[in-house]
């Protein structure tokens, strides 16, 4: 059976066909509409199919997908055997829940730190019982830029190409990306570190718009083993979430 995910975020759009858990089709839209729907459908011919959106104004597309799908809004209700034990699920982000389904989905009866690393960075931890009681929330790395330079009087913004490696702070510039930037591998070895107290044979999955510079990063880390990179972890959660 094939389906149909998609995640709407504030900037960009995102897809993905699915044949069981096998991603046949990945597509990014700055905004999607009716007629690329349409497309998909005639191609893929999905059966079911699945929203995740941070924009509520969707209507119409879910309008389209109930006719010719078995649509589904994806919210925090949708489990698929995970005990959400998080005091506030309504509060929840949609996409930290999907990255969570994702990773159980793709690893049952393990431990799973989930790292999404876009605008904000967050660390979700799902147990070796399928339970998740929630994680942290820290600052992305141009957000981190970005304070530096508006919270001080005299610092500079930085520009920063991912395909840098960091190096030692020996001028204002690189001792700013030096702070950021090796803070952030601290601080993502250092909840490794924590949860590996916690949970035996944990696994790391990163994912999100960063994921590729940390994942180099953190390729001389002793945590190195334990890490997986995967960016279409959100995308395989809501595939999870409308699983037979």
């Amino acid at each position: 059976m094939r389906r149909l995910s998609i995640d709407i975020g504030n900037s960009s759009a995102k897809v993905a066909v699915f044949a069981n858990r096998e991603i046949v089709h990945h597509q990014r839209f700055n905004k999607l509409g009716i007629i690329d729907l349409a497309q998909l459908i005639e191609k893929f011919s999905p059966v079911k199919s699945i929203i995740s959106s941070v924009n509520q104004e969707i209507g119409q597309l879910e309008i389209f997908l109930k006719k010719h799908t078995e649509y589904t809004r994806f919210s925090t209700l949708l489990t698929n055997g995970v005990q959400n034990r998080y005091k506030t699920p309504l509060t929840l982000g949609l996409d930290r829940w999907a990255a969570v389904l994702g990773a159980n989905g793709l690893y049952p009866g393990s431990a799973s730190l989930v790292v999404d690393a876009g605008t904000c960075i967050t660390y979700d931890i799902l147990n070796r019982s399928k339970e998740y009681f929630g994680g942290s929330i820290s600052p992305g790395i141009k957000m981190r830029f970005k304070a530096v330079h508006e919270y001080t009087g005299r610092l500079p913004l930085v520009e920063w190409d991912e395909s840098e490696d960091i190096t030692e702070g020996t001028d204002t510039l690189s001792a700013i990306k030096n702070g950021v930037l090796q803070g952030i591998i601290n601080e993502i070895e250092g909840f490794i570190a924590l949860n590996n107290k916690k949970e035996s044979a944990l696994r790391v999955i990163l994912t999100g718009g960063d994921a590729n510079f940390l994942y180099k990063q953190l390729q001389n880390s002793i945590f190195a083993p334990q890490i997986i990179k995967d960016p279409y972890l959100v995308l395989k959660g809501l595939n999870e979430a409308i699983a037979d």
